[in-house]
């Protein structure tokens, strides 16, 4: 049986990307539909429409670069957002072609968690950085080390979440970012 190999990256159930120095070569149709963009409209584009702000990309990509070098793959929850602005969290998992250059080419998916995990507050892009670091369980000074800055800084953050999302406890904050509360 001759398996259709470009049928099945079209049809798969997750969307998929094919990319070049963080530009999208090739995408299917759930990458498309989970963002809400044309094929023609995402394919020569840089990765940063996908994301809520420059900044975000950017640091995401400096983050991500040595974890591709030494590993060869990536994966993270994250915010990003949809071509009607509309941010919802996604499960980003990627792998590198070549190690020694992680961003000239890579194959990546994207699973769509917003049926499990709406946004329900309006953030920032530092706390939602925050907070995916903390649905990933790490702790203030993980996070501040990961994210380059102080973990008091994180403590603010974290405290700003807290207050959005009217939780009482970390414990708490992390179950209604997961829940959508």
């Amino acid at each position: 049986m001759d398996v259709d190999y470009r049928l099945a990256f079209n049809l798969a159930p997750v969307g998929l990307c094919v990319s070049r120095n963080r530009a999208i070569v090739d995408c299917n149709e759930q990458l498309c539909e989970m963002f809400g963009a044309s094929r023609e409209l995402l394919i020569g584009q840089s990765f940063q429409v996908l994301y809520p702000s420059a900044d975000e990309y950017e640091r995401l990509g400096a983050r991500m670069a040595p974890i591709l070098n030494a590993k060869g793959h990536y994966s993270d929850d994250r915010i990003m957002k949809r071509a009607n602005g509309e941010v919802f969290w996604c499960h980003v998992t990627g792998r590198a072609l070549n190690r020694e250059a992680p961003h000239e080419a890579g194959i990546w998916a994207f699973e769509d968690l917003s049926s499990q995990r709406p946004v329900k507050a309006e953030l920032t892009a530092r706390e939602r950085e925050v907070a995916a670091r903390l649905l990933d369980g790490m702790t203030s000074k993980e996070i501040g080390r990961t994210l380059a800055i102080s973990h008091r800084t994180v403590e603010i953050y974290r405290a700003r979440l807290m207050r959005k999302y009217k939780a009482n406890t970390t414990a708490d904050l992390v179950h209604k970012l997961m829940a959508g509360d």
